[in-house]
């Protein structure tokens, strides 16, 4: 019984160090550690707080009331749509944003960086698609990794073509 409880007692505490270990999930290694690799600037720089978190705006885009368009104007709208997207972007307003699959109500997110639904709110009303009714969006406090203000420049490097 002494031998088992020493088994076992070391085994919890070898458990307990923040040596890096390795695990093997389908035959792959990974290396997994407790203690984070903490990079002051980029925490900076992307508005960090002492948890890597910031806060954000995030929109729930719905099907706004006009719904009834010919398909050249639904085109020339998702095109105007798609320019203020980039638009936002390039001004580092909005972080991220993209299409939900299907045909739901809910037809995209935007996560803004902002940090009230006011601001949020006067960019939406940027979008040709809310001007137009087509769209109509949801705003929402939403507290997210500071590490989505990389997102974008990261994009560039995996997208062969750009919107």
């Amino acid at each position: 019984m002494r031998v088992f409880f020493f088994i076992i007692s070391f085994a919890l505490i070898a458990g307990c160090t923040n040596e890096p270990k390795i695990a093997l999930a389908d035959k792959t290694p990974v290396i997994t550690t407790k203690e984070p690799v903490f990079d002051s600037i980029k925490a900076a720089q992307y508005g960090a707080d002492e948890y890597g978190m910031k806060q954000y705006v995030i929109a729930f885009l719905k099907i706004g009331p006009n719904k009834d368009l010919d398909s050249a104007e639904a085109f020339n709208l998702q095109i105007a749509h798609m320019e203020n997207i980039g638009k936002m972007a390039d001004a580092g307003q909005l972080v991220l944003a993209g299409p939900f699959m299907g045909d739901g109500e809910i037809r995209g997110i935007y996560i803004f960086n902002v940090t009230t639904v006011e601001e949020a709110k006067e960019l939406t009303e940027t979008d040709p698609a809310i001007k137009a009714g087509s769209l109509i969006m949801n705003l929402l406090p939403w507290y997210g990794s500071a590490a989505l203000m990389g997102i974008n420049d990261e994009h560039k490097r995996v997208a062969k073509t750009l919107f």
